[in-house]
Parts: C-alpha cells; sequence; structure tokens
C-alpha cells in the first residue's frame, strides 16, 4: 500500500496546518510507504488506511 503524497498534504492544508504541509511536500517521496513514515503520520496524526490510494477495478 501506497499513499499518494498530495493527499497527506490536502489534509494538512485542511486543518490549516500551512508549514509541516509544506515540509511533506519538500520531504517526502511522490508516493509514500506507510510502513517507512508509521512515526511521522502517527504524529500527524493521520492514519494510513484513510489516505491509501484506492485501487481501480
Amino acid at each position: 500500500m501506497r499513499i499518494a503524497r498530495h493527499r497527506i498534504v490536502r489534509v494538512l492544508r485542511d486543518r490549516g496546518q500551512q508549514v509541516r504541509a509544506d515540509w511533506v511536500e519538500r520531504e517526502l517521496p511522490k508516493r509514500v510507504a506507510p510502513h517507512e513514515h508509521l512515526g511521522l503520520l502517527a504524529a500527524l496524526r493521520l492514519d494510513p488506511a484513510d489516505l491509501a490510494d484506492v485501487p481501480s477495478p
């Protein structure tokens, strides 16, 4: 499972966390592997299951 970076950024911007969103855009890859960034996602209070890309049928 991978998460598109833009989904993380959108959630943070919706919360008004502009500085964090800017940092995520600079530092994380376009496709985020939750198991590699679990601590960061937890610190940002993001649930990987809510952000995962839905596979196309």
